[in-house]
């Protein structure tokens, strides 16, 4: 090799190494944080401290005389741990201490129909409900980048594949607004999750209730919680354990359409010339340490990796749920469930990006299509169409026809007109005494055209342009709705929470 080249090679490895170290320097967490406040179960803990003072004091349960004490002592302890290196607890049992160092043994009067029990699975939706939004949030993005690449390619006609065989021409934007229309139902889901998970337990206390006249009411309402869990053994021990496991099967949808997507995109990778491939550089791609004419897909590969560890992890509520009776602990773990909807969110990340870096040649994937026969279906529809042959008798010609032009090294654009006639009149000879072929040989040309297959479809749903119009205007308006969901939900709960800090701090005066 010239010595230039290999300086050349050598250094296209070193940059991709690089790239692959600072990569692996980086903590594996989401990049949603700006995109909504996501609090640990500290500060919802405190949330409900902060809500049980005040409506405990207006309502009579709690002494007025009290509350200023028992307020500051709250105040106290969410400030401490607010502070770097301060005490952030997590549980009811070890957060109540810090409150008793704060204000006393009379702070532990706010603890009236209370428990662990309801507490915590209060602590568990607020953070699932956070958790669900931003999945939401950058689903609704990652469905955004395919709808626009879908925009693009509206009229780029490629191979589509069924059994892992080219099958038949396809709009490479019709494929995709295929791929969103599965995206569209995990955004459905998750909506549907939402309401559920999105329901107050606290005022239950363990599984019966309590003899405390508690506002349960105005407590899911200073959360942001827009309403009640209605049962009070279902409160802790049912839908605690259930909501994970549901959100856990959105989460395997998105893991199982991420996968099916990349797994397309690397058959092309197989192939010496793809007509699909990623944008070198930018981490998209590295090159190999050995063979300098290899660009290995490194983003797909990553992706596809996070994707198998969503559905890893989405497995978890399941197995840890099973075989136990009601309202036991082991699936309700709120940072675990939480990791496994984060890693959902980085398989979305790296899909987005994905898109952003596909390089489709529209050129290429029209030879591929004329290397194979994917558009010998359309001889038979156009026989049985404009001239009623039966589709069994039209199919078993364009079955012969295509295996001689396998066996004669014939591709559809040179297949010669004289011997698609020859080859009609043997096929039908069994059926009708009529053997002329009856197609012109502009219709035979036109049948055998990927592009004009596409264009000339006429199923509702289908590629051709006035369908895909209308289908990309009505992903866009979806679009729109999911942001304005989440942003709406977002802004109610935002909305309660300063409410309840507004009302919180007149305690303190």
């Amino acid at each position: 090799m010239p010595l230039t080249r290999w300086k050349r090679n050598t250094s296209r490895l070193l940059r991709s190494s690089a790239l692959v170290l600072v990569a692996a320097s980086v903590a594996p967490c989401p990049a949603f944080a700006a995109e909504g406040v996501h609090h640990d179960a500290f500060y919802w803990l405190g949330e409900i401290n902060k809500a049980s003072a005040v409506i405990n004091t207006d309502e009579g349960l709690l002494d007025k005389s009290l509350a200023p004490k028992v307020a500051g002592g709250i105040a106290t302890v969410l400030a401490n741990g607010d502070k770097p290196g301060g005490k952030r607890p997590s549980t009811v049992i070890t957060f109540e201490p810090l409150m008793i160092q704060a204000a006393g043994q009379e702070v532990t009067l706010l603890h009236a129909g209370r428990s662990s029990q309801d507490m915590l699975a209060t602590v568990r939706a607020a953070m699932l409900r956070d958790k669900v939004l931003a999945l939401a949030d950058q689903l609704n993005k990652t469905s955004a980048t395919i709808v626009g690449l879908a925009r693009q390619h509206a009229g780029t006609v490629v191979p589509n594949y069924t059994n892992g065989v080219a099958a038949q021409p396809n709009s490479y934007g019709h494929y995709l607004l295929g791929i969103t229309a599965g995206l569209d139902r995990d955004a459905e889901r998750l909506r549907e999750a939402y309401r559920r998970i999105d329901r107050s337990p606290m005022g239950t206390t363990v599984l019966n209730g309590t003899g405390w006249p508690l506002n349960r009411t105005r407590m899911a309402s200073y959360l942001g919680f827009s309403a009640l869990v209605d049962n009070a053994y279902d409160a802790s021990q049912i839908s605690a354990v259930d909501l994970p496991v549901e959100v856990a099967s959105i989460v395997t949808s998105i893991g199982l359409h991420a996968g099916s997507f990349i797994e397309d995109v690397m058959t092309q990778y197989a192939q010496p010339r793809p007509w699909i491939l990623l944008r070198e550089g930018g981490g998209n791609t590295y090159v190999s340490s050995a063979m300098p004419q290899k660009q290995n897909p490194g983003l797909l590969n990553s992706t596809r990796e996070r994707a198998s560890t969503a559905l890893t992890l989405a497995m978890g509520p399941v197995m840890r749920a099973h075989n136990l009776p009601p309202g036991m602990s082991d699936a309700k773990d709120a940072v675990v469930n939480g990791e496994m909807v984060d890693s959902a969110i980085r398989v979305l990340q790296g899909w987005d990006k994905i898109m952003q870096a596909l390089v489709i040649d529209p050129k290429r994937a029209l030879e591929e299509l004329d290397s194979d026969w994917t558009a010998s279906q359309e001889l038979a529809d156009e026989l049985m169409r404009k001239y009623k042959l039966p589709f069994r008798v039209g199919h078993h010609f364009a079955s012969e026809l295509v295996e001689y032009a396998k066996a004669h090294d014939i591709r559809p654009s040179a297949f010669p007109y004289a011997e698609a006639r020859r080859i009609y009149a043997e096929a039908v000879r069994s059926y009708s005494s009529n053997a002329d072929f009856p197609m012109s040989e502009a219709e035979f040309r036109a049948a055998l055209d990927p592009v004009a297959i596409v264009n000339h479809r006429v199923t509702s749903g289908g590629p051709q342009p006035a369908e895909m119009a209308r289908m990309l205007k009505e992903e866009d308006q979806k679009i729109a709705q999911q942001d304005a969901w989440i942003k709406t939900t977002r802004g109610t709960i935002d909305a309660s929470l300063a409410r309840l800090d507004r009302d919180f701090s007149k305690l303190l005066k």
